[in-house]
């Protein structure tokens, strides 16, 4: 066996011969590669064994195990599916972890009992929705939806609860369900219609619109012959980026491309004899990793991620190791057979090949997109460095805001950028201790470099410590940063001309606004500003969430979300009468009477009640 520290040589030792998964653990107890085994002893073992020939992924992930744990299952299917969940859920460094250009919109037609439409970027597999695209045009799709829409007028609006019909029903974008202005059978036909049309089964419906089309012309209905018109236009404009494929099916093709370290893997959607959309995907760190082994971990979290669906069939270049145990667990997920196929002939293996040339097209453009963002982020660092004299190149950049509320709710952020992009485990929040009530952020500053550099002296120390602000606060954090010892370079980045100062210097070093040197600076310095105001105004609703009830006489905390039970509006509150107020559960007729009294009390009068509370509380 490789060197492996005691505690792991005993458990491998005495791990079961029994179906299972397993996870290995870091020194921090991190779980950094989860897996499934038929045989949980033969298959862990085979990890701690000398082999020349082991990839560098197990290689280096065996490095830095500390810890094994297992969990026994009854059968392989169950270790594959607790496999899945725990995947999805923690995210293991050392598992496939695709990585997704979803930068284009789909259209989503939701799972409600008056479906809705609308456009969004944000897929979400199990929420039981038809999802369309994705559609690389957004202005021809909104263009088309306004079309479509007229033709099929579905709803958009969130809520239905409402007291009249809203505009988009005025403009004959909807047919107005909230108010009954169309029954239940109408709607259910304007849904499918959208839905055929979007998943490319419209062509009789083009064929019979035609021929209403030409028969309105023949009356002379030439408004109903243009309206019909606009709606063939409508469906036709949809399928354009749906090219014919094959007389008939639905599946998914998928492609592999590797290079190194990286694979690409693309994705289509055939449904109904259409190509209907395409993904792409990008694994780094897939050296030492076979085909097999790379489609084997995508399947598992594409089509295992969020109650994924899969079609009848997914054509693969390549079939995994596990691939029967995939296909029952697809179909049990389904509902129905899903097949795995590796075609060898014929259209499909056109179609298998195409997928894999736009695969191997997208992995070249991101590799040069990979390229061109290590050379700007290096060539950054370089030139910080040159410029600010730095010692050593800043791979670990520390910086740091304040944020607060006129002195209330001082809060403070560190961010942590590791070779110019961010380490977003590592960032901290701070809540002020010394100068909350008070604004002031140079003694902010001081205290949150006191607590990060004065009280964790195990952490690492940064190459560059920057401070959003200019040369006060500057001046405010280097002798609190020097008197904990930490020697590390200092800056602070003022915002309004982003001029730089430097320990030791009154004046600034500018930098051209398109160096990439400036824009690391000021990507850091606008993540913690972000980082710092989304604390600030988490902290902030927190407080405010605290209700006006809570300063009446006489209302706690059940009362008070009694009341909100039974009342749906603060207006409703307000307004309801004292035997309203005390026939709330939990109520009586003296709390009712405080609540009914405060609300009729001039603004001074509420507000000393308020300070009352307040001051009762404090004591």
């Amino acid at each position: 066996m490789i060197e492996v520290n005691d505690r792991i040589r005993a458990k491998v030792e005495a791990l079961p011969e029994c179906p299972g998964v397993y996870r290995w653990k870091d020194k921090d107890g991190k779980i950094i590669y989860v897996g499934k085994a038929v045989n949980l002893k033969n298959r862990v073992r085979s990890y701690v064994r000398e082999d020349r020939n082991r990839s560098p992924k197990v290689a280096a992930m065996i490095r830095h195990a500390e810890d094994l744990d297992i969990t026994m299952t009854a059968t392989e299917m169950e270790a594959l599916i607790l496999e899945c969940n725990l995947i999805k859920e923690i995210h293991p460094k050392y598992n496939i972890s695709l990585r997704d250009d979803k930068s284009y919109p789909y259209v989503k037609i939701t799972n409600e009992e008056w479906p809705r439409l609308f456009i969004t970027r944000n897929m979400r597999r199990n929420d039981g929705a038809h999802y369309f695209g994705p559609f690389t045009d957004v202005g021809s799709l909104h263009t088309t939806l306004r079309l479509l829409r007229k033709q099929y007028p579905i709803r958009t609006c969130r809520s239905m609860r409402v007291d009249r019909p809203c505009l988009q029903y005025h403009l004959h974008f909807c047919c107005g369900p909230c108010k009954g202005c169309c029954t239940r059978e109408e709607y259910d036909a304007i849904v499918k219609g959208l839905c055929d049309i979007f998943e490319g089964r419209s062509t009789a419906l083009v064929r019979q619109l035609q021929k209403d089309m030409a028969a309105a012309s023949e009356a002379m209905e030439y408004e109903k012959a243009a309206e019909l018109r606009d709606k063939i236009r409508a469906i036709q404009s949809v399928q354009q980026r749906q090219n014919i494929v094959s007389k008939a099916g639905d599946y998914d093709v998928v492609g592999l491309a590797r290079d190194g370290e990286h694979a690409g893997l693309e994705v289509f959607y055939i449904r109904y004899g259409r190509m209907v959309g395409k993904e792409n995907f990008s694994i780094e760190g897939s050296a030492g990793e076979t085909d097999a082994g790379i489609l084997s971990g995508f399947i598992k979290e594409y089509y295992g991620a969020d109650g994924m669906s899969a079609p009848k069939e997914i054509l693969l270049p390549e079939l995994p190791d596990d691939a029967p145990l995939l296909e029952e667990w697809l179909s049990k997920t389904r509902g129905g057979e899903v097949r795995l196929d590796v075609p060898e002939r014929g259209f499909r293996r056109r179609l298998k090949d195409m997928a894999k040339a736009n695969a191997e097209k997208y992995l070249s453009d991101k590799k040069l997109q990979w390229a061109y963002r290590d050379a700007r982020e290096q060539g950054a660092l370089h030139t910080l460095q040159e410029v600010l004299g730095l010692p050593r190149l800043p791979e670990r950049m520390e910086c740091f805001d304040i944020s607060h509320n006129q002195g209330a709710e001082t809060t403070g952020s560190m961010v942590v950028f590791q070779n110019g992009r961010p380490a977003k485990s590592e960032y901290r929040k701070f809540k002020l201790r010394t100068t909350q009530g008070a604004p002031d952020d140079l003694k902010s500053m001081a205290e949150v470099m006191s607590r990060r550099y004065g009280h964790e002296k195990d952490c690492p120390v940064p190459d560059l410590i920057v401070l959003d602000g200019g040369l006060g606060q500057l001046r405010a954090a280097l002798p609190v940063i020097r008197a904990a010892g930490c020697d590390a370079p200092v800056i602070g980045l003022a915002k309004r001309m982003e001029e730089i100062y430097t320990e030791g210097s009154g004046e600034p070093v500018m930098l051209d606004r398109h160096e990439p040197a400036l824009q690391l600076l000021q990507y850091i310095r606008d993540e913690a500003h972000r980082f710092v105001i989304t604390y600030h105004r988490q902290w902030t609703a927190k407080r405010n969430a605290e209700s006006v009830l809570d300063h009446i006489p006489g209302i706690g905390p059940a009362r008070r979300n009694a009341l909100w039970r039974a009342f749906r509006s603060f207006d409703e509150m307000k307004k309801a009468s004292v035997d309203e107020l005390a026939q709330v559960k939990g109520m009586n007729r003296r709390a009712a009477e405080s609540v009914y009294g405060f609300f009729r009390m001039g603004k001074d009068e509420r507000q000393m009640v308020v300070q009352g509370m307040a001051d009762e509380l404090k004591k």
